[in-house]
C-alpha cells in the first residue's frame, strides 16, 4: 500500500503487546500497512515510562508520512512485562484508516492470512472494511477520510467522528515551464541577513514545489562543483536566521573572471539541473551574474559541441533565469531605500560608540572612529546621526577648502557650551574636494595640534559585519528571499535578470541591470568632482538627512541660522503615553534645531497632568546632550487625556504664551490632540499649531506606518525569542508561547514572528479558536514526531490581545494537553521590556527625521498665522468672558492639527481630522493593516500547511512585491519623479 493513499484519523498512538510474539506480528501488521519503523529497540534492562508500572522491553515506532502533515500518525508499540500488562479484549481501541486502494488493502490483508469483513457504504459505492490487528484492536478502512460509520452491529461498534476537513496539498503547483531546480550562492563580502535569505529561499522553493540547491563558497564553488553544489532539505537551514555572516560560505574567485571558468559552471549547473539562480552579494557579485546569465547560450552552444552536454541537455536548459538580492552593510545600491546587513552593520557601530562615548565623556576625550563606506556614506550619516557625533565625513558631500579651521571652530564651540566630549565620524571613502582621502589620523592630528585634545582613534573594521542580525535586515532577507522565488516563477525566458529592492517600504522587482548601473554611476560622479550629481543618485531622504544632521549636531550660539526676532517662536514639547525608544532623540533634536534657530524651547514635564500643573521648564543646548540614546522619556510620561482638566490646559498654555506644541506619544497623544483641537473654539490657547509625533510599541497611530519605539521593542522581542529558541533547543522538546505587546494590534507579534522564526502567531486581527489550534497542535505533533531524536526547539508569539478566552497560559495548556507526549509547553511574557532599552538605530535615525520635519512644519503654520485677530470674530460660549489677550499666533484651520507619518519612505502630515474616518477607536487601532503581507509567510516558512518531504503548500502565497521598470527607475533617479505604483 502506497503511503501517499493513505490518510489517518489519529496522529499519537502507543499499542501493547504482552509477548514477544505478538509485539513482532504487530510491528508486521502496521507495516505492511504502509508504515516505516522510525526506531525499534530492545533494551539491555527493562525500561521504566514516567507514571507507569510496567517493564518495557522492546519498543517500536512507527510513522505515516500522509499526504497532509496534520494527519500523519506515529504509532508506539511496547512490549512489557509485569502485573498490569494483560488487557482484556473489552478495551480494545479502534482505528480508521482512509485509502485511496481498497482493493490493494485487501489484497495486504489476504497476503498476511488475516480475516476481514466488507460493509456497503449507501453514499459510496465501495466497501468498507473491518478488521483486528495481532492485539485485538479493531481496525477499519474507508475510500474517504473522516466518513466510515457503521451501525451498530455485535461484531462491529464503531462511533462517526466529525473532524474539521483540512485541505489536500497541492503537489502540482502551477509553475511556468515545469518544476525549477533553484541554485543559491552568497558572494562578495557577508552582511548580516544573509543567512535569512538563503533560508527564506530554500523553504519557499519547496513550500512551490521546487527544488532548491546551496552552491557552497560562492563563485568558487560554482567552478569546482561536485559536493559544492548540493540540494538542500528543509532542516538543512534549520537556525539560520540567529547567525550573521553567511553560513554557505562566500570567495574570491579568479577562475569565474575567465571565460572558460564561467562555461565550467555553467557545465555544472546543467549538470545540477538547475535553470535559476539566486545570488546574494554587492553590486560585483550581481554583475558577475547578469555576465553569465548574457553569456548563456554561447557556453550551452559550446558544451555541446566539445560534448560535454547532449543535445537534449542544451535543449532543457538553453536559458538561465537571474534574480539577485543586495547583501551590502554600506547601503549603495542607488535603487534601493535599504539593503541587507545595512541595519545590523549600523547597530554594531552604534554599540561600539556609545561604549566609546562613556569612556570619552570621563576623561574628556575626543574620539575619532572610522566606519566603512567606500562611496557610501550611509553608514557613516546615520551613526553621526544616531550617536549624536560632532562632525562627519562622508564621500558624497566632501568639506569645502579649510575644512580643518571649520572642524577645530564647530567642536570648541561645543565645548565651551559645556560639553565634555567630542566625536568624529569618518568614512573609509571619505575625500576631500580635491579626491585626497580625509584619515581618521590625519584628524586626530589636527585636534591633538590645533586644540590640544585628548584624541584617540578607533578603526571599528570587520566588527561592523559581524554579529546576530537586527530584527530588520531578517525581515527584509525574507521578504526578499520569499518574492525571489516568486520572480522566478513569473519568468519566462525574456524576462531581464532581476534585482530584488525595497523602496517606498514596498518589495521591489527592478531590472538589475539599470539599477547596478546606477550604483555606478555615484562612483563616477565622485571621481569627476560632480559631488551634487553623487547626492542626487541618492535617495532624497538622505540629502535631508544630511542637511538636518549639519543643522543640529553643533551648538552656533551666533549661527547665520538665527531668525529676526519677529519669527522666534515658544514651542512646547510634551510626552504621552507609555514610553517608547525614541522619544528622548527626537526631543533633543527638536530642542538643538530650535536653539540653533532662537526659537525657546518649553519642556512639559509628566504628560498633561503636569501641563494642567504648571510643570513647564525652558529646555537648554546642554540638557538633551546625551538624550540620542537614552531610552524611556527623560521628560515624563502617562496615558492621562488633557480632557480631565481642559480648563486648567489652556490656563498653562497661555500662561507660559505656548505657540506651537509638539506631542511625542502613541494613541493616548493622537486623542489627546484630537480634543484639544475639537476644543478650539472654546479655548483660544488651542488655536495654535499642534503637531503629532508618533511613538509607540504598539505601532497603533493612524496616520503612519512606523512609530518611534516599534523597532526598537521588536529587536528585543528577536533578541528575546532567540535565547529562549536555545533553551528550547537545549531541551530538545519544548515549545515557548511567548506574550508580546501591542493592545489590540499585531504589527509587533507578525514582524518580530517572521524575523525571530515563530512557528505561527496569534494576533487581535485574526483571533483564536479551536479550528487554528487544532492545526496547529497537528503541526507541530507531525513536526516532533518526524525530528525524533534532534528535535529543535520552537516559539510561538501571542500578542496580549489575540483572544479575550485563550490566554497566553491557556494556549500552553492545550498545547502540552494535546502534545501526546512528543514536547512540552512552556510561556514566556516579555511585559515591559519592549519599552525599555537603548532605542534602536533605526528609531534614532527616524526620531531626527521626524522632530526636524515637525519643527519645520510648525514653524511654517506659526508664520502663516501670525496675526492678531478682531476678538469680536471669535465665537465664545455665551457663559464665558471673552479675553482680552490672544496669542501672536492664532489658527484654527484643521489641517493646523496634524500627525507626521512615515509612508513607504516619504515624511507626511496628515490633519488629524482627516484620520477620525481611518480610525478605529474602539479598538484603538487603524483601520487599514498595511504589514498583512508578511503575516503569510510565517506558516510558510516554519513549515504549517506545507509538505515538507514532497513539496508543495496548502495555501497560495500572495506576492506583495511592485515591478518596476528600467524607465521607472530613470523617472525616479534621473528626472526624481513619483511612481503612482509605489503610492
Amino acid at each position: 500500500m502506497s503511503n501517499s493513499g493513505l490518510g489517518v484519523d489519529f496522529s499519537h498512538l502507543a499499542l501493547v503487546a504482552t509477548s514477544a510474539h505478538t509485539f513482532e506480528a504487530t510491528v508486521d501488521f502496521y507495516v505492511s500497512l504502509g508504515l516505516s519503523v522510525v526506531r525499534k529497540v530492545t533494551h539491555d534492562r527493562a525500561q521504566r515510562d514516567i507514571g507507569h508500572e510496567n517493564n518495557i522491553v522492546s519498543e517500536a515506532w512507527l510513522h505515516l508520512f500522509a499526504t497532509r502533515s496534520e494527519n500523519s500518525v506515529t504509532l508506539r508499540i511496547i512490549y512489557v512485562e509485569g502485573k498490569s500488562a494483560s488487557k482484556s479484549k473489552g478495551n480494545a481501541i479502534r482505528i480508521c484508516l482512509a485509502a485511496q486502494d481498497m482493493k490493494a488493502v485487501k489484497a495486504i490483508l489476504k497476503d498476511m492470512d488475516c480475516a476481514f469483513t466488507e460493509h456497503a457504504d449507501p453514499k459510496y459505492p465501495v466497501a468498507r472494511i473491518a478488521t483486528h490487528d495481532p492485539l485485538g484492536n479493531d481496525v477499519f478502512f474507508t475510500p474517504h477520510a473522516n466518513t466510515f460509520s457503521i451501525p451498530s452491529s455485535p461484531e462491529i461498534k464503531v462511533e462517526a467522528r466529525t473532524e474539521p476537513e483540512v485541505p489536500p496539498f497541492n503537489l502540482d503547483t502551477p509553475v511556468k515551464g515545469g518544476r525549477k531546480n533553484i541554485g543559491i550562492l552568497t558572494s562578495g563580502g557577508d552582511a548580516q541577513g544573509m543567512n535569512a535569505c538563503v533560508r527564506a529561499v530554500v523553504r519557499m522553493s519547496i513550500a512551490r514545489n521546487c527544488r532548491p540547491f546551496l552552491v557552497y563558497e560562492g563563485y568558487q564553488g560554482l567552478v569546482d562543483g561536485g559536493d559544492k553544489i548540493r540540494e538542500a532539505g528543509w532542516s538543512d537551514v534549520s537556525g539560520f536566521l540567529t547567525l550573521g555572516g553567511t553560513m554557505i560560505g562566500t570567495a574570491r574567485c579568479a577562475a569565474f573572471r575567465e571565460i572558460e571558468g564561467r562555461r565550467t559552471g555553467v557545465l555544472n549547473l546543467i549538470k545540477h539541473g538547475i535553470d535559476a539562480l539566486v545570488v546574494i552579494g554587492g553590486d560585483g557579485s550581481l554583475t558577475g551574474a547578469d555576465r553569465l546569465r548574457a553569456e548563456w547560450p554561447e557556453h550551452v552552444r559550446a558544451l555541446e559541441r566539445e560534448g560535454r552536454i547532449g543535445r537534449e541537455e542544451a535543449r532543457k536548459y538553453s536559458s538561465l533565469m537571474i534574480v539577485g538580492m543586495v547583501g551590502s552593510i554600506d547601503n549603495d545600491l542607488a535603487s534601493t531605500d535599504m539593503t541587507i546587513g545595512a541595519c545590523s552593520a549600523l547597530e554594531r557601530i552604534c554599540e561600539s560608540v556609545d561604549a566609546i562615548l562613556s569612556t570619552a565623556t570621563s576623561h574628556q576625550r575626543a574620539f575619532v572612529v572610522e566606519v566603512m563606506g567606500r562611496h557610501c556614506g550611509w553608514l557613516a550619516l546615520n551613526a553621526a546621526i544616531s550617536t549624536g557625533a560632532d562632525y562627519l565625513f562622508i564621500p558624497e558631500a566632501p568639506p569645502k577648502n579649510g575644512w580643518e579651521d571649520a572642524m577645530c571652530a564647530t567642536l570648541k564651540a561645543s565645548r565651551d557650551a559645556g560639553k565634555r566630549t567630542s566625536l568624529v565620524i569618518v568614512a573609509e571613502g571619505a575625500v576631500d574636494r580635491q579626491l585626497r582621502p580625509i584619515r581618521a589620523n590625519e584628524v586626530r592630528d589636527i585636534l591633538a595640534t590645533r586644540l590640544g585634545y585628548d584624541t584617540r582613534v578607533t578603526i571599528l573594521g570587520h566588527v561592523q559585519r559581524g554579529g546576530a542580525p537586527a530584527h530588520f535586515d531578517r525581515f527584509l532577507g525574507t521578504m526578499q528571499g520569499a518574492e525571489a522565488v516568486e520572480a522566478i516563477l513569473r519568468a519566462t525566458p525574456s524576462t531581464p535578470s532581476l534585482v530584488i529592492g525595497m523602496l517606498e517600504n514596498k518589495i521591489t522587482t527592478q531590472p538589475l541591470k539599470e539599477a547596478i548601473e546606477l550604483t555606478g554611476q555615484v562612483a563616477q560622479a565622485i571621481e569627476s568632482l560632480n559631488f551634487d550629481r553623487a547626492m542626487g543618485l541618492r535617495s532624497a531622504s538622505f540629502a535631508k538627512q544630511l542637511t538636518s544632521y549639519k543643522e543640529i549636531a553643533n551648538f552656533n550660539p551666533d549661527s547665520k541660522m538665527k531668525l529676526p526676532n519677529e519669527q522666534r517662536l515658544r514651542i512646547a514639547i510634551v510626552h504621552a503615553g507609555a514610553p517608547a525608544g525614541g522619544m528622548n532623540t527626537a526631543t533633543r533634536s527638536a530642542v538643538r534645531l530650535c536653539i540653533n534657530r532662537g526659537h525657546t524651547v518649553l519642556g512639559v514635564h509628566n504628560g498633561f497632568p503636569g501641563l494642567m500643573r504648571g510643570e513647564i521648564s525652558e529646555l537648554d543646548w546642554l540638557t538633551v546632550d546625551g538624550w540620542t540614546i537614552a531610552g524611556g522619556s527623560r521628560l515624563g510620561t502617562n496615558r492621562d487625556q488633557p480632557g480631565l482638566q481642559m480648563g486648567a490646559v489652556a490656563y498653562q498654555m497661555q500662561k507660559h504664551n505656548v505657540q506651537a506644541l509638539m506631542v511625542v506619544g502613541g494613541f493616548e497623544a493622537f486623542t489627546a490632540v484630537l480634543e484639544l483641537g475639537r476644543n478650539r473654539t472654546q479655548y483660544p490657547a488651542f488655536c495654535i499649531p499642534m503637531v503629532l509625533v508618533p511613538a509607540t510599541v504598539s505601532n497603533n497611530v493612524p496616520g503612519t506606518e512606523f512609530s518611534l519605539g516599534a523597532d526598537t521593542a521588536a529587536n528585543v522581542i528577536v533578541r528575546s525569542t532567540d535565547m529562549i529558541k536555545q533553551s528550547a533547543s537545549s531541551n530538545r522538546r519544548r515549545v515557548f508561547v511567548i506574550e508580546v505587546q501591542g493592545g489590540n494590534c499585531g504589527f509587533l507579534a507578525v514582524t518580530a514572528g517572521l524575523s525571530g522564526g515563530s512557528t505561527t502567531v496569534y494576533t487581535p486581527e485574526e483571533g483564536v479558536d479551536l479550528t487554528r489550534l487544532q492545526r496547529d497542535i497537528a503541526h507541530l505533533r507531525a513536526r516532533y514526531i518526524k525530528e525524533l531524536g534532534r528535535s529543535e526547539g520552537r516559539v510561538t508569539l501571542c500578542n496580549e490581545n489575540a483572544s479575550k478566552i485563550y490566554s497566553t497560559e491557556m494556549i500552553a495548556s492545550i498545547y502540552e494537553a494535546e502534545s501526546g507526549g512528543f514536547y512540552g509547553a512552556r510561556t514566556s511574557v516579555l511585559g515591559h521590556l519592549q519599552q525599555g532599552g537603548t532605542p534602536s538605530p533605526l528609531d534614532r535615525c527616524r526620531a531626527n527625521t521626524m522632530a526636524v520635519d515637525s519643527v519645520n512644519w510648525l514653524q511654517a503654520r506659526c508664520w502663516d498665522a501670525m496675526h492678531i485677530p478682531n476678538e469680536n470674530n471669535v465665537r465664545l460660549p455665551s457663559d464665558q468672558l471673552k479675553r482680552k489677550y490672544f496669542p501672536c499666533v492664532y489658527t484654527d484651520a484643521p489641517q493646523t492639527a496634524a500627525v507626521i507619518g512615515v509612508v513607504g519612505s516619504e515624511v507626511r502630515f496628515t490633519p488629524i481630522s482627516d484620520l477620525v474616518v481611518h480610525t478605529d477607536f474602539a479598538r484603538r487601532v487603524p483601520r487599514t493593516i498595511w504589514w498583512e503581507a508578511s503575516r503569510q509567510l510565517i506558516d510558510i516558512l516554519s513549515g504549517v500547511g506545507v509538505d515538507i518531504e514532497n513539496g508543495g503548500c496548502v495555501s497560495e502565497y500572495k506576492s506583495c512585491a511592485v515591478d518596476l521598470t528600467a524607465d521607472d527607475l530613470m523617472r525616479l533617479y534621473g528626472q526624481h519623479g513619483r511612481l503612482a505604483k509605489l503610492s
